[in-house]
């Protein structure tokens, strides 16, 4: 995607798809109180189904890159799941908006979601692949910590452990639907987010509980339906109006860069910088760190 493409369209996605979502379940909207009275905590429908719909929108709208790559670093991937994990607990205790019983809750929940999904992914990826891998076992965890971000305040922790569960092993096998189908997603926000937000948001609807939360709603059939409901909706709603978003940006300022701007790499096409140099595609640079224009002189000749 070309960079200038990128701030048009999410800016332009902000305000017409998140926003408008966020007052539907959390401002009052249809969706929350104010309507259908489906239940949320901390954003399974309105952050994680908003998200991984987009992605799976522009995925299929720019179509799958020329030149696929494997994960650049394991150790940054683990790394980056340890941080994102540890900035949950922020994420989905602190949507209690004050320190107590519910946010007690959230907090426990989002480990025994997290670790649930994580072991869950472990095993099958074990027992299909006869191998567990540390990108797979971090996959999980966030699986897991997008199941539970719904429910967390509203569910007991045997709760929890089911929907962690439920998250580990469906989000796997939604994230292998790309081999299927074949669209581009690199970091498997469709199969992980997208899938483990609705995973979340629906059996929140089976076990949520006015013991947790009095102001939540009582799971059971009449609220399995309202959640349902959200589901559907936080998946169909950001699809198709992030695909108007995107033609409406790629008939205005362009989004797929040319193919080769894709051989060079977007960090050197887009923003004439590199972002890693090994020694064996090192480019020139000038004095200040910015890919130098033929003829200009380089770091070593500035010296």
């Amino acid at each position: 995607m070309r960079f200038r493409g990128y701030l048009v369209f999410i800016g332009l996605w902000s305000l017409l798809v998140y926003s408008p979502f966020a007052h539907w379940e959390w401002g009052g909207g249809f969706l929350g109180t104010g309507g259908l009275h489906a239940i949320d905590f901390a954003g399974g429908s309105v952050v994680h189904e908003l998200a991984g719909a987009a992605a799976l929108a522009t995925a299929l709208y720019l179509r799958r890159r020329h030149q696929l790559e494997r994960p650049h670093s394991v150790p940054l991937v683990l790394l980056g799941a340890g941080i994102l994990w540890f900035g949950w607990f922020g994420f989905n205790a602190g949507s209690a908006v004050s320190a107590g019983t519910v946010a007690g809750y959230a907090l426990v929940n989002t480990q025994l979601g997290a670790c649930t999904a994580m072991l869950a992914w472990m095993g099958i990826e074990w027992w299909r692949r006869r191998k567990p891998s540390g990108v797979g076992i971090a996959t999980g965890a966030v699986a897991g910590l997008a199941a539970i971000t719904p429910a967390s305040g509203y569910v007991q922790p045997w709760a929890a452990i089911i929907i962690g569960a439920a998250a580990g092993l469906l989000c796997y096998s939604a994230v292998h639907l790309k081999d299927i189908f074949h669209y581009d997603d690199s970091l498997d926000v469709v199969g992980v987010h997208m899938v483990g937000g609705a995973i979340g948001v629906v059996l929140t609807g089976v076990f949520a509980s006015l013991a947790v939360n009095a102001a939540g709603e009582a799971g059971g059939w009449t609220q399995l339906g309202r959640q349902a409901v959200l589901a559907v909706t936080a998946i169909a709603y950001p699809f198709v109006m992030t695909w108007i978003i995107l033609w409406a940006t790629d008939h205005t300022v362009g989004l797929r860069v040319s193919p080769e701007d894709e051989e060079t790499g977007l960090d050197l096409s887009e923003h004439a910088e590199a972002g890693y140099q090994p020694a064996e595609t090192a480019v020139d640079m000038t004095s200040d760190g910015v890919v130098a224009a033929p003829g200009a002189p380089t770091a070593t000749e500035a010296q």
